[in-house]
C-alpha cells in the first residue's frame, strides 16, 4: 500500500522473522554463492540473476567482470566471459551501482535515469556548438567506433582531460542514444542505441515510478533479504525513490534477528529453505555480495574495505584485498599478484587456523584459473599460520 499524501510505502508488520543464520544463507543463494552454479545458463546466467556485474579498471588476478562469474562458475574462460557480455544483444553497459554490465532486459528500467541526465542543468564539461551532433552522425555512418576513432579520447593533459569528442559521446550514452557494446582493451566501443538494442526494448514508456518499482524488486530478487538502505544501494536510488515504491514491488517486509532496521525480502526466498554446496573462493572488492560495506559486515560480521585508493603507508591489508568465502563465511583475505606464473599472495590475512585449507584451496584454483602453474606466500598476519599456509598451496 502507498500513502497518496507522500508516495511514500505504509509501513507494514512483518511477515516472517528470520535467524541471522537464515538471512545469511538466503543472500548466499540469491547471490549464487549456495547451491548448485547454474552451468547451463553460463555467465549470460549469472548476469541475469545477479542483474548488475560492476566493471572497474584494476586488473591484478584479472578484471572484477571476470572475477564475479569465475567466483560463481569456478574456472570459466576468459575469453569465454567477454564474449558472453558482448557477443550479440544480451547485455549494455551503464550506471547502475557504478559503471557495470547489465542485462539487455534492464534497458526500460533505466528510463527514469537516461531523462534525468537530459534535464540535467548543468555539465561539468562544456562543448563545442554541434559536437554532439557530429559524434552520433559519425556513429551512424561509420560506428561502432571507440572514441579515439571518432577524434581522440584526451586532449593530451592528464587522464580526465577528455576531448571533446569524448565528452559527446559519453553524454549520448547516458542520454541513451548510444551505448557501450563491448570493451576493446578496455576502451568503450560505441554504437547508436537503435542498432544495438532490440526493438521490443528500446523504449522509454516505463514513468519512473514504475521504472522504480521494477529494479527495487529485481534489487530485492538479487539480495533475497535486505534492508531500504541494501536495496537502494544495488542501483544506487534514492532512500525516498525506495519508499515510494517498495510497498507496490512485489517484496514482503521480515524481521531479521540482529537487524536494527526493518528488511524486506524476495517471497520466493523465503518458500524454500536455502540449502546445497557452498563455494570456497575469492571474491572481487566489487562483488555485489560485498560491495555494500555496511551491509557486509552485518551480515558476515566482517569489515572490508578496497584499500586501492589508500596511501601504502597506510593500507592495512594491501592494494587488492580479496576476501575468501568458504562455507557461507567470510574467512579472510588475501592481497594478490602475479609473477609471471607465479601467483604470489604478498599479504595474507586469516580469521583462524581453519581458514588455512580453504585460503589455500582458493588461491590453487586461482592459480590455476589465471595460468599460473605455482603459488608463493609472501606474508601471513599471523605468523604461526604461516608454514602450514605455504605447505598447503605447494
Amino acid at each position: 500500500m502507498t500513502n497518496a499524501a507522500t508516495g511514500s510505502a505504509v509501513d507494514r508488520p512483518p511477515e516472517a522473522t528470520l535467524s541471522a543464520d537464515e538471512a545469511r544463507r538466503i543472500a548466499l543463494r540469491a547471490q549464487g554463492l549456495l547451491g548448485a552454479p547454474d552451468r547451463r545458463g553460463g555467465v549470460r546466467g549469472v548476469l541475469r540473476h545477479l542483474g548488475a556485474v560492476q566493471l572497474d579498471t584494476i586488473s591484478v588476478l584479472a578484471r572484477s567482470h571476470e572475477l564475479i562469474p569465475y567466483a560463481r562458475l569456478g574456472a570459466v574462460g576468459r575469453k569465454a566471459v567477454e564474449s558472453a557480455y558482448w557477443t550479440g544483444t544480451h547485455a549494455f553497459e551503464y550506471w547502475s551501482h557504478a559503471a557495470c554490465v547489465l542485462p539487455i532486459e534492464e534497458w526500460p528500467h533505466f528510463a527514469f535515469r537516461r531523462r534525468a541526465y537530459r534535464l540535467r542543468p548543468h555539465w561539468h564539461h562544456e562543448l563545442p556548438d554541434g559536437m554532439y551532433e557530429t559524434v552520433v552522425k559519425q556513429l551512424r555512418a561509420e560506428g561502432p567506433l571507440t572514441a579515439t576513432e571518432l577524434g581522440g579520447a584526451k586532449n593530451g593533459g592528464p587522464w580526465w582531460d577528455w576531448s571533446a569528442a569524448k565528452i559527446a559521446v559519453e553524454r549520448a550514452l547516458m542520454f541513451g542514444e548510444v551505448v557501450c557494446v563491448e570493451r576493446r582493451g578496455w576502451k568503450r566501443v560505441y554504437d547508436l542505441a537503435e542498432r544495438a538494442v532490440p526493438d521490443a526494448l528500446l523504449h522509454d514508456d516505463l514513468d519512473d515510478l514504475e521504472c522504480l518499482r521494477r529494479l527495487v524488486r529485481l534489487a530485492g530478487q538479487s539480495l533475497g533479504v535486505g534492508t531500504r538502505a541494501d536495496i537502494a544501494d544495488y542501483h544506487r536510488l534514492k532512500g525516498e525513490q525506495v519508499q515510494a515504491v517498495i510497498a507496490d514491488s512485489g517484496l514482503v517486509p521480515v524481521a531479521v534477528e540482529g537487524w536494527d532496521k526493518p528488511a524486506w525480502a524476495d517471497p520466493e526466498a523465503l518458500a524454500t529453505p536455502p540449502r546445497g554446496r557452498h563455494r570456497t573462493t575469492l571474491l572481487s572488492p566489487f562483488d555485489s555480495l560485498i560491495w555494500d560495506r555496511a551491509r557486509t559486515e552485518r551480515i558476515f560480521g566482517f569489515s572490508h574495505r578496497l584499500e586501492a585508493y589508500v596511501p601504502r603507508p597506510k593500507r592495512v591489508y594491501g592494494y587488492f584485498a580479496m576476501p575468501l568465502l568458504s562455507g557461507g563465511r567470510l574467512l579472510g583475505r588475501v592481497d594478490p599478484a602475479r609473477e609471471g606464473t607465479t601467483l604470489v599472495a604478498r599479504q595474507v590475512s586469516l580469521e583462524s587456523p581453519k581458514a588455512v585449507a580453504p585460503m589455500a584451496r582458493a588461491l590453487r584454483e586461482a592459480a590455476e584459473w589465471v595460468g599460473c602453474d605455482a603459488v608463493r606466500v609472501e606474508r601471513v598476519d599471523r605468523p604461526e599460520l604461516a608454514a602450514p599456509l605455504a605447505a598447503a598451496v605447494a
